[in-house]
């Protein structure tokens, strides 16, 4: 996916197991970020700015959304132990991950394997992908300050 194209209507399965879809966000531009793993220190990190953010992004018209592949017995976890105030797709099957082109081969500690690229979509009021974070340009320490800061130039 990129920008310019429409995402999907249905994203997944929350934490509760309850269906999430785009419809759901109307009127609201939707932070779909994508990320690889809950409890790690890069995840938390980024999850908890987002976080601390949260209410600035809500009244700056902002709904977020975190996507990974855990299940969501992890995600339950990681919400509660971080008092996350949004909800985390469980994309197990990695469904809405190939579908956004996010996964795939890494390389660390030359080590390779497959896994998610941490990755953002910013998603207009009408479903259309108007910006993405590539995993090169996320500070994960400061990600609501780039979301926010961007959309202030625009």
């Amino acid at each position: 996916m990129q920008i310019g194209d429409k995402a999907p209507e249905v994203l997944g399965k929350d934490q509760d197991g309850k269906e999430v879809k785009l419809s759901d966000f109307k009127g609201k531009k939707l932070v779909l970020y994508f990320y690889p793993k809950d409890s790690t220190p890069g995840c938390t990190a980024e999850a908890c700015n987002l976080r601390d953010n949260y209410e600035l992004m809500l009244k700056r018209g902002y709904a977020v959304v975190g996507v990974s592949v855990q299940d969501e017995k992890s995600h339950k976890k990681f919400i509660e132990k971080y008092d996350l105030p949004f909800p985390l797709i469980a994309d197990v099957e990695k469904t809405l991950n190939e579908t956004f082109g996010v996964y795939g081969e890494k390389k660390m500690y030359g080590r390779t394997y497959m896994g998610t690229f941490r990755t953002t979509f910013i998603i207009d009021e009408t479903g259309v992908i108007e910006d993405v974070f590539t995993p090169k340009q996320i500070k994960v320490k400061e990600h609501a300050e780039q979301i926010l800061a961007k959309a202030e130039k625009e």
